[in-house]
């Protein structure tokens, strides 16, 4: 008797970031994702940030691909969440991840990991310390452009 089995498909993503270069190494990778306000979530008892979005996979484009994937992103030890120009009444609402930083408090090792979206929204977790997780959830899917910003005279992207 013949099986048929698909492919082995190649494992995706899983990341840890637990100091600052490391949460720059997981930036350029979600640069460009996008992700519904609805998949955003603050778990006050667990002290969890996360979110799911549609990452696009820069390594994969400077082989020739362009592919999208679900991946989930979680930062453990935050206190306080603050929202600037993210519209939580629309749950629906597309929002491009164009970085994530971070910066150290007066008392190490807490400090701010800063969500920077397209268009001027933010998200700022106060943290006791950088603790994220980076993992892809699904199947790739092909897209038929490469995200792309324009720069203003500063070298800065423009929303």
């Amino acid at each position: 008797m013949f099986s048929r089995r698909s492919p082995p498909r190649p494992a995706g993503l899983k990341l840890q970031a637990m100091d600052a270069e490391d949460l720059s190494c997981l930036s350029a990778l979600l640069q460009d994702s996008l992700v519904r306000v609805g998949d955003l979530a603050f778990l006050p008892e667990k002290r969890r940030f996360v979110f799911v979005g549609s990452r696009f996979d820069w390594p994969a484009e400077a082989n020739g691909k362009r592919e999208r994937c679900r991946s989930g992103v979680h930062f453990e030890g935050v206190r306080r969440v603050q929202h600037r120009r993210v519209a939580r009444d629309n749950p629906d609402a597309i929002l491009e991840l164009l970085a994530v930083t971070f910066e150290p408090s007066e008392e190490p090792p807490g400090g701010v990991v800063s969500l920077i979206f397209a268009g001027g929204a933010a998200i700022s977790l106060e943290v006791e310390c950088v603790e994220a997780r980076l993992s892809d959830l699904g199947p790739r899917w092909r897209v038929a452009a490469c995200p792309s910003h324009e720069l203003d005279e500063n070298g800065e992207a423009r929303s």
